[in-house]
Order: structure tokens, then C-alpha cells, then sequence
């Protein structure tokens, strides 16, 4: 598996850290390079080879379109103005005021009374930890864990000391066919005996790996699972992945995106032109972006070719076929 590279955010590092949860040491190093960037002045210049790229994001006037606000979208919206990433928010600012976002924004403020998953500052980590030019790897999913101490803005990752849940541990199990020499699934006993269990956190792979696990609904009523769906959130994730994939296509790129079951495929429905970019008069796609579809990793599905698909070493291959590093599936 590869090492990680430089990322071009680790030069947003600013203003103030997106969480205020208590962190271990490895959370302290991630909040030095997910820190929500409102600009960079001109005497701190990022030495990248582009700067236009840097500077799509640090031009939005992000205090401007606040002042541009009314004093209800204000309310509403702060947490967008908090800890969505610079990088996406200057994409996506404009769909935050649109009529459905805003009414699921008063949806979120009704539920306040019940307990609501994950909490409030992770409801963006993707997008955080995975900023905007950093996305190798799209994984979908459909809304968080619902129950305590899960889930935490990542599709498929839990937090420390939960144990991997049972499509996680079918995931490890495909990266260790995938990579049997290098990969070590978790093993939650042998952590909690040395003091340190989980195992299912996946933050790194979002950090390092460039990896953006999104799911579909970004929140859930504990113990209630899709009591969220039909609300906005699927409105707006959907343009999450369309600015993804603009994005990467205008720089020239591409990721590699995850389908894996039915709901994960039918979401890609909308951008079949995009992704079919590349396609030749053979039938053959080596476009900007590869599209790994499988059956999903529960345990209802895995075994029908999810365990063989060898989606995470085909993810590498075509990453360094086109010039971009592989990801570091490691945990």
C-alpha cells in the first residue's frame, strides 16, 4: 500500500479546530489538518504547483455571503457556517439557502428535544477530513449508526471503544484478501486487553487516504433507523458528489467511487454522463473516474461478491495508473 502525500490543506490550518470533543493524541494531529481555512493572506502563500486551486476556495468572501444573509438564515445555518470546509462551502454555499435545506434545517431545530445522531460538530467531518481537492475515493453510503457512540460524520466508521459492526468487519475482510501480506483486520478483544478498543474508526482513511465516506442522510434519530430519510439531506449529499465530480473533472483528477448495493448505484443515476465521459466506440471507460459496483458488505449480501470484488485493490490500480497515488487502506 502506498504512503500518504502532502495534502493541500494541510495548508488551511488558521482558525479555529471544527470539534470541541475531548481527543486522544491521534485526533489532536487530524485537527491540525482538518481546521475550517476562511482565507489565506497573501504573504502565506501555499507553494503548490497550482495555485489557482487554492485560490477557487480562499476567493469566496465567506464573511460576504454571511453579511448577505438574513438574521433566520443565520440561525439556521450555523453550523454550516461553522464546520462545513471551506473548500466545499465555497462550492455549496448557494444550496444552503435554497427552500429545502432550510426547511430541513427547522426539521434538525423540532428534533432537539430527542436524541439525534451523530453529534452536531461531526455532522460535517466528511467533509473536514476529506476536503474538497483532496478526494480519491468516493464510499456511499445510507444514514449513520443510530446507536450511542457510533456514528460521527463518516459512512461505515464508528468511534472508539465500539466494536466494528458487522458490514465493517466484512469490509476488513475483503481488504485482507485484497492485500493479505500488509492488511491486519482489528482485533476488538486484543484492543480492549491493551486498553485501546474499537477498531472501527476510520478517520484515518479520510485524512491520509483521501477517502470521503458519505452517506446519503447525514443525521438519525437514535434507534430509529432511516427516521431521517425524506427530509433534504439527500437533496443536498446529491450535490455533494455533483460539485465532487465537476470539481475533479475540471482539475483532471478523477476518484475512484464505491457502489456498493442498490441504493449506493441508484445515486449515481444522475451523473451517468459524467462518469461515461470516457467511454469509447468499444464500450470501454477509462474516463476521469471508475465506478466499482457490488453487492453491499452486510452480512444479508456480502456473500454474494463482495468478498472477491477486489474493489479496494482495483481502487489502487487505477489510482496509479492515472497518476495518483494509492491509498493506505491500513487502520
Amino acid at each position: 500500500m502506498t504512503k500518504k502525500r502532502p495534502l493541500i490543506t494541510d495548508y488551511f490550518s488558521n482558525v479555529e479546530a471544527v470539534t470541541k470533543r475531548s481527543k486522544s493524541e491521534d485526533d489532536l494531529q487530524v485537527d491540525e489538518k482538518v481546521k475550517t481555512a476562511e482565507g489565506i493572506s497573501s504573504d502565506t502563500k501555499p507553494q503548490t504547483k497550482d495555485n489557482s486551486t487554492t485560490n477557487e476556495f480562499t476567493s469566496f468572501d465567506k464573511q460576504r455571503w454571511i453579511d448577505s444573509l438574513t438574521q433566520e438564515q443565520k440561525e439556521l445555518l450555523q453550523l454550516e457556517i461553522d464546520t462545513l470546509h471551506i473548500s466545499w462551502l465555497s462550492q455549496l454555499y448557494k444550496e444552503l439557502t435554497k427552500p429545502y435545506f432550510l426547511n430541513l434545517k427547522k426539521f434538525l431545530q423540532s428534533q432537539q428535544s430527542k436524541t439525534v445522531f451523530p453529534k452536531p460538530q461531526d455532522i460535517y467531518s466528511w467533509s473536514n477530513l476529506t476536503p474538497l481537492p483532496n478526494v480519491r475515493c468516493l464510499i456511499l453510503g445510507q444514514d449513520p449508526y443510530h446507536n450511542h457512540n457510533q456514528a460521527h460524520g463518516l459512512a461505515f466508521s464508528v468511534l472508539e471503544p465500539t466494536r466494528p459492526p458487522p458490514s465493517l468487519v466484512n469490509i476488513y475482510k475483503t481488504l485482507a484478501i485484497d492485500y493479505p501480506d500488509t492488511f491486519q483486520i482489528p482485533d476488538y478483544k486484543e484492543l480492549s486487553k491493551s486498553g485501546k478498543p474499537g477498531g472501527g474508526n476510520l478517520s484515518k482513511w479520510a485524512t491520509n487516504g483521501g477517502v470521503l465516506m458519505l452517506n446519503a442522510v447525514l443525521t438519525v434519530e437514535a434507534h430509529k433507523a432511516n427516521s431521517h430519510a425524506n427530509k433534504g439531506w439527500e437533496q443536498f449529499t446529491e450535490q455533494v458528489i455533483r460539485v465532487a465530480l465537476e470539481y475533479h473533472e475540471k482539475h483532471n483528477s478523477g476518484f475512484v467511487i464505491m457502489g456498493w448495493g442498490t441504493p449506493a448505484q441508484k445515486r449515481l443515476k444522475p451523473f451517468e454522463k459524467i462518469l461515461n465521459s470516457g467511454k469509447t466506440k468499444d464500450g470501454n471507460v477509462d474516463g476521469q473516474f471508475l465506478v466499482l459496483k457490488t453487492v453491499h458488505p452486510s452480512p444479508l449480501s456480502a456473500h454474494r461478491g463482495f468478498f472477491n470484488s477486489q474493489v479496494f485493490k482495483k481502487c489502487n490500480d487505477w489510482l496509479e495508473k492515472h497518476g495518483r497515488d494509492g491509498i493506505d487502506w491500513s487502520v
